[in-house]
C-alpha cells in the first residue's frame, strides 16, 4: 500500500511521534565479523529482485547499439587486508550491481579503509562477434578499481559516480574468459568526491557503499567507431548542434551520416565529417517542457563517400577545421554504408535567467518564466542503499512527485545511473544535478566563514576531474537543467573554479556555484541560494542579475512506525511532527510562504527537503521503503496548485 487515507478524520495508520513509543521491528543481524547494519525494511521492488532480472535494461541509452551482453548477476567476491594477494579462494556469492554493504547484494559487509574487496566471473564472447572489438563498461565501481582479463591488467580507474570502458579484445581468448576487478575505497577517511557516505552514518550522513554499484557489460564495435555524440538545441536559431566523436582519426572517405526525426518522420539530415561538429535545422521545433516532454531521435552511422579531395592545410596529418570542408562532406555522396551505428535522442528546450513581467530576474524555460518546484532527492533505497532495486523503482519517485506537483528535483549530492535520466526526459521531470561532495572536516566553511577551505594539489585536480566526468557523462540529457558544483560550504575550496569549468564545459545550462551558506557572489554563478529551515522559509534578497532560489527548506519529519530504518531509535532532525495533522499543517506553512516568495519576492525556485526518509532522517513525503504517502500526492499537489493559477 502507498495511501494513507482519512488521516484527516483522525484515523492513524501506523504512524508514532519521533519520541513516543515504538514497537521494535526485527532487524538483520550484525553480529558476524564487519557485518553492514542493515534496517528491517525492504522495498516491494526489492523483494523480486533475483540475479537473473537485475537491472537488465539497456545501460547506456544516450548511444545506443544492437550488440551487447549483460554482465549483472552473480558474481564470486572476497574481502581481503589491503596488503594480501589476490585470493584463490573466494569468501561467496555477490549480487551484482548492488554494493557489498547492502542487503540486496547478499552480503551486508563492509569494507573498511585497509581491506580490499574481490570480484570475479567468467563470460563468454558471443560466436556473431568474432571480427569486432570488444568493451567492457562499467557504469560505476566506488571507489578505486583495477580490473584483470585472464589474468592480465587492462586498466585502472579512480571515481565512484562516472562511467568508464576498456577494450579487452587483445585480453581475449576463445571460450570462457576470466574477468576480476579489484577495489579499494577510503570513504570518509579520505578526501575524494564521495557524496554522504560515512563509515559512522547517522544525522544526516548515510551507510557507505563500496564497489560495483552499477551495471556492467560488454559492447560489440567495429575497428572504427562512434565515441560520443553531443546534441546541445539553440531553440532561438531552430538549430541543434552536433558534435560526433571517434575512437581514432579518419580519412577523407570516412564520414558519419546524421538524420533526426520525429515521430518517425525524418525532420533533418547531412554528412560530417567525425572529430566535427555541424547544425542541423530543426523547422518549427516542438519544444520540450515538464508539461510536453517532446524528445527527437537522432541516428549516428559511419559511411563511407568518395574521396573529396579536401586539403588539409600545411601539414596534411592535420585535419582541416574549415567550414569549407564540413560543406564538402555534407554535398557527398555516400558509396557505401554498413559502418558503426548509434541511436540517440535530444530535446529542444532552452534554460537561462531573464526578467519577469515586474523585471525581476527569474528561471526561465523556453523563455519564458516558470516555477521550479522541486524537492531534494538523496537516491537512497533500504535494499540497495545507492544503487535503486530496479528501474521502474527509481522512476517510480518521480512518478510520485509529478502527482504531488513537482516539476523538479534537485539530485543531491549523488549521480544516478543513466537509465534514470533517460526516464527523467520522457517524464518531463526538471532536475538539478549536484556534484558529489567531499574532503570534509576541517576542509568544510561554516555558515558564516568569509573564507574557503584549502585543498591539496592532488585533491582539487581529482574534484575538477571528476566534476567534468559527470558533466562529460550527463550532458546529453535533457532534464538536467543546473550544475550545482558545491553545497553548503562541504569541502569547498574553489567555489569559482568549479562553477567556471562547469560553465565553460557546459555554456547551455546554468550553474549554481555554491547552494546555501557560503556565497561566491560574482558572474561565475548565475544562481542565488538559500538554505532556510526555519519554521517560517527565508526569503532571499536581490542579487543584481542573478536568480533567487531557495535551494532547500522543509524538513517537516514524521515517524511512520513498521517504516523505519532505525525502529528503536529517537531521531530528531530539522522540526518534528507529532501527528498527521501537525505534519500537514507545517508543511503547509512552509508551502505558502514559498507562494507568497514567489508572487512578491521574484523568487523562482524551491526545493522542499525532501522526497523520502532516509536512514536517520524522516522528514520525507514518502517513507524509506515508499510503502506509505504521508499524505496523499493529490493533497501536496493541491497545495502547490497556487504557484502555477498565475503568471
Amino acid at each position: 500500500m502507498r495511501m494513507m487515507t482519512k488521516l484527516a478524520a483522525g484515523i492513524l495508520i501506523g504512524i508514532a511521534g519521533l519520541s513516543g513509543p515504538m514497537t521494535a521491528q526485527t532487524a538483520a543481524p550484525t553480529s558476524a565479523p564487519g557485518a553492514s547494519y542493515v534496517g528491517p525494511i525492504v522495498t516491494k521492488w526489492g523483494k523480486a529482485v533475483t540475479p537473473e532480472n537485475a537491472w537488465q535494461s539497456y545501460p547506456r541509452p544516450q548511444l545506443e547499439r544492437p550488440d551487447w551482453l549483460n554482465l549483472n548477476g552473480s558474481w564470486d567476491y572476497a574481502i581481503t587486508k589491503a596488503a594480501a594477494a589476490q585470493p584463490k579462494q573466494m569468501d561467496g556469492k555477490i549480487l551484482v550491481p548492488f554494493a557489498v554493504e547492502s542487503k540486496l547484494s547478499g552480503v551486508a559487509r563492509k569494507v573498511l579503509p585497509n581491506e580490499r574487496l574481490w570480484y570475479r566471473r567468467s563470460f563468454t564472447v558471443p560466436p556473431k562477434w568474432k571480427g569486432k572489438r570488444t568493451i567492457l563498461h562499467f557504469g560505476a565501481v566506488d571507489y578505486e578499481s583495477q580490473v584483470f582479463i585472464n589474468g592480465a591488467p587492462v586498466g585502472a580507474h579512480r571515481g565512484g559516480s562516472d562511467p568508464f570502458s576498456y577494450d579487452i579484445t587483445e585480453y581475449l581468448k576463445s571460450g570462457a574468459n576470466e574477468l576480476v576487478v579489484h577495489v579499494s575505497d577510503p570513504t570518509s577517511t579520505g578526501d575524494q568526491p564521495r557524496g554522504k557516505q560515512t563509515l559512522d552514518p547517522q544525522g544526516i550522513w548515510y551507510t557507505a557503499v563500496t564497489g560495483i554499484w552499477q551495471t556492467v557489460w560488454l559492447e560489440a564495435v567495429p575497428d572504427l567507431y562512434i565515441k560520443d555524440v553531443r546534441a546541445t538545441p539553440d531553440i532561438d536559431r531552430g538549430v541543434v548542434s552536433v558534435e560526433v566523436a571517434l575512437n581514432a582519426a579518419t580519412s577523407n572517405t570516412d564520414a558519419v551520416r546524421l538524420t533526426a526525426s520525429a515521430n518517425g518522420k525524418v525532420v533533418a539530415s547531412t554528412l560530417m565529417r567525425g572529430n566535427r561538429s555541424t547544425t542541423l535545422a530543426i523547422p518549427e521545433a516542438r519544444l520540450w517542457s515538464p508539461s510536453d516532454p517532446f524528445l527527437y531521435d537522432l541516428t549516428a552511422e559511419l559511411v563511407k563517400i568518395a574521396d573529396i579531395g579536401v586539403s588539409s592545410g600545411r601539414d596534411a596529418r592535420i585535419p582541416p577545421l574549415t567550414t569549407v570542408e564540413q560543406n564538402a562532406y555534407a554535398a557527398a555522396k555516400v558509396q557505401s554504408d554498413g559502418g558503426d551505428k548509434v541511436t540517440t535522442y535530444f530535446g529542444m528546450r532552452k534554460i537561462s535567467v531573464g526578467p519577469n513581467a515586474q523585471g525581476r530576474p527569474v528561471l526561465l524555460l523556453n523563455n519564458k518564466p516558470l516555477f521550479q518546484n522541486g524537492t531534494l532527492d538523496q537516491g537512497w533505497w533500504p535494499d540497495g542503499l545507492l544503487t535503486p532495486p530496479s528501474e521502474e523503482a527509481a522512476r517510480s519517485d518521480m512518478v510520485f512527485l509529478q502527482k504531488a506537483g513537482f516539476n523538479m528535483l534537485r539530485k543531491h549530492i549523488k549521480v544516478e545511473p543513466a537509465r534514470y535520466y533517460y526516464d527523467a526526459d520522457r517524464l518531463g521531470m526538471l532536475i538539478w544535478q549536484d556534484m558529489p561532495s567531499g574532503s570534509m572536516a576541517d576542509q568544510s566553511v561554516r555558515r558564516q566563514s568569509d573564507r574557503e577551505a584549502t585543498f591539496s594539489s592532488t585533491a582539487m585536480a581529482e574534484h575538477q576531474s571528476e566534476l567534468a566526468r559527470m558533466i562529460g557523462a550527463l550532458r546529453a540529457f535533457p532534464s538536467i537543467v543546473m550544475w550545482v558544483t558545491n553545497n553548503e560550504g562541504w569541502g569547498q575550496y574553489g567555489a569559482r573554479t568549479m562553477a567556471t569549468l562547469a560553465k565553460n564545459m557546459d555554456p547551455s545550462r546554468l550553474v549554481n556555484a555554491a547552494s546555501g551558506w557560503m556565497d561566491v557572489g560574482d558572474a561565475s554563478s548565475e544562481i542565488f541560494d538559500i538554505h532556510t529551515y526555519e519554521e517560517v522559509p527565508t526569503t532571499p534578497v536581490a542579487h543584481g542579475p542573478r536568480a533567487l532560489v531557495v535551494g532547500e527548506y522543509g524538513g517537516v519529519g514524521l515517524a511512520v512506525r513498521g517504516h523505519l530504518w532505525f525502529p528503536d531509535r529517537d531521531l530528531k532532525i530539522y522540526q518534528v511532527a507529532q501527528t498527521p495533522e501537525d505534519y500537514l499543517a507545517r508543511y503547509k506553512r512552509k508551502f505558502e510562504e514559498i507562494i507568497r516568495q514567489a508572487k512578491e519576492a521574484g523568487v523562482s525556485a524551491a526545493v522542499y527537503t525532501q522526497t523520502t526518509d532516509v536512514e536517520s532522517e524522516l522528514n520525507g513525503l514518502l517513507t524509506y521503503d515508499r510503502e506509505v504517502e504521508k499524505f496523499p500526492a493529490a493533497t501536496f499537489a493541491e497545495i502547490a496548485r497556487p504557484l502555477f493559477d498565475t503568471p
